[in-house]
């Protein structure tokens, strides 16, 4: 406990902005109570992080995160952005996106996060329409006759040495590029 009240007595003596000269630095009032955490808690932390996780569950039902097993909102991030855009030391800024933010930005070139899947970048029709093609292919391949064609081309090509022509024929052409750059 002592050593709580030493930490934010050498925090309050600390510039709160070391690479903005005092000058330009705002007057900013330093949280510090003298009763227990549990008040301090209910004074300072609660009145800010309780509607910033109420406007959380909003967005999160917004999102469906209650309906779907996996989805692309992140909870911590929209709660980081929240409480950064709401700080009180920031009234008169204006919005500033999660990836925007500083610490985050910095954060972040350290310590880079893998790619969402693209189930979780897509709608729900583009996903349907993609769904749908693939479900259309597959049905349409089934078929014999069609299976019967691809049959006939892979012998085709066999037999004719297609993939080769279709080199030889590149060859050509880029020989030609090559001599019409020339003239």
């Amino acid at each position: 406990m002592l050593y709580f009240f030493l930490l934010l007595e050498y925090e309050a003596e600390q510039p709160l902005f070391p690479d903005i000269p005092e000058s330009k630095q705002q007057s900013v009032t330093v949280l510090f109570c003298s009763g227990s955490p549990r008040e301090y808690l209910e004074y300072y932390i609660f009145p800010v992080l309780l509607p910033g996780l109420a406007e959380l569950l909003h967005q999160a039902k917004k999102e469906k995160c209650f309906e779907r097993k996996r989805t692309k909102f992140i909870a911590c991030d929209f709660l980081t952005e929240w409480l950064y855009n709401h700080n009180p030391k920031r009234k008169d800024e204006s919005f500033t996106e999660f990836f925007s933010i500083p610490f985050v930005n910095d954060w972040l070139k350290d310590h880079p996060r893998q790619p969402m899947p693209l189930s979780l970048h897509l709608s729900e029709e583009e996903a349907s329409i993609i769904i749908q093609s693939f479900w259309r292919g597959y049905r349409v391949r089934c078929d014999t006759e069609v299976q019967e064609l691809r049959q006939w081309q892979k012998q085709l090509r066999e037999e004719e040495n297609i993939s080769q022509r279709v080199e030889e024929f590149w060859t050509k052409q880029e020989a030609k590029g090559k001599w019409i750059k020339l003239l």
